[in-house]
């Protein structure tokens, strides 16, 4: 049966090799949250030191970033890429990561290659304290080519019930304070990848060549936002700048009756945005509605909390204020 199911595309004996591989590659120390972890049908979390918990709960993917991946052969990065995107997302509610779920899917397993990108996650969910409670790695040959895979994931976080981010707090005279990005992150690589050929991955650019400026990885915000509010800064809202660029995410962090007027000219766009918006002849609106255009995460603050922020977090800019929404006016103006 175990030849007659490898002879239509699928390896038993792989995938043995790769949950070894996963055990090996994975940080050894032992969380003692996790009741239960890889190996098993499910993982339990023990949720502690928490009064009135709100979980908080992310699914998503790292997109055509992965054919970057996969043709450049370097998949030691699309796991940080994938935690860190998830952290940033729940981070936008306040939530503190507490576990994960990886999901690999692939054309033809190779164990190897599974590990280091399990191995990447699992060093990510390390670097935030946060256990990769387990996950699912399938072998799908037929839906996926040989050398294509896709990888997502699931994060849940835990925050306290009076601690969640309420938009309701942002009001008119109100900061937007922007963290930069490094490059496209995890979004807008179609866009990307009909631009630049992958002939021309190998070109140099800046201190590396193309494909490393396209392989740079998503970055956490999670460390600069704690910064800021032991600091003493009461954050009203933020954003995850993702699909869909400052045009459509910073609204998500605004209640009714308030627009962001933002100054471009605040902060500097990383240059490999720069290349891909001149080579494909994208006007501003297009390139604000498509890619982050170097601003990674917004905070929203008080006026007066600004400087304390600034000073908290390393890099960050204050790119906008908060205004009455006016008659027609859309939510994101850029000035």
């Amino acid at each position: 049966m175990t030849d007659a199911y490898a002879k239509a595309g699928v390896d038993i004996r792989a995938g043995n090799e790769t949950v070894a591989r996963y055990r090996e590659v994975l940080p050894e120390r032992r969380d003692p949250r996790v009741l239960e972890g890889i190996g098993g049908f499910g993982g339990c979390f023990a949720l502690r030191g928490m009064r009135d918990a709100v979980l908080v709960a992310s699914t998503d993917g790292v997109g055509t970033k992965l054919l970057v991946a996969a043709q450049l052969k370097k998949y030691d990065t699309i796991g940080h890429d994938l935690v860190n995107h998830c952290v940033n997302d729940i981070l936008c509610l306040n939530a503190q990561p507490l576990f994960f779920l990886d999901y690999l899917a692939v054309g033809k397993l190779e164990p190897a290659i599974a590990a280091s990108i399990v191995g990447s996650i699992g060093a990510a969910c390390a670097d935030h304290d946060m256990a990769l409670l387990g996950g699912e790695t399938a072998e799908m040959p037929g839906l996926y080519q040989p050398q294509h895979f896709d990888l997502a994931g699931t994060i849940v976080g835990g925050v306290e019930r009076d601690d969640l981010t309420d938009i309701a707090r942002v009001v008119a005279g109100d900061i937007v304070i922007g963290l930069p990005s490094n490059g496209f992150q995890t979004n807008g690589y179609s866009l990307v990848r009909a631009t630049l050929s992958p002939e021309r991955w190998g070109e140099p650019f800046g201190a590396g060549t193309i494909g490393d400026a396209l392989l740079a990885i998503h970055p956490s915000y999670m460390r600069a936002v704690r910064a800021a509010q032991a600091a003493g800064v009461s954050i009203h809202g933020m954003a995850h700048i993702t699909g869909g660029g400052l045009t459509d995410n910073l609204p998500r962090a605004l209640p009714a009756g308030v627009v962001a007027r933002l100054y471009p000219e605040k902060w500097h766009v990383p240059p490999i945005i720069d290349l891909v918006v001149r080579e494909a002849h994208l006007d501003r609106e297009t390139a604000f509605h498509t890619f982050n255009m170097g601003i990674g995460f917004c905070t929203i603050v008080a006026a007066r909390d600004t400087q304390a922020a600034l000073a908290a977090m390393p890099g960050a800019l204050a790119i906008g204020e908060i205004e009455p929404l006016g008659p027609c006016a859309p939510r994101v103006i850029f000035a």
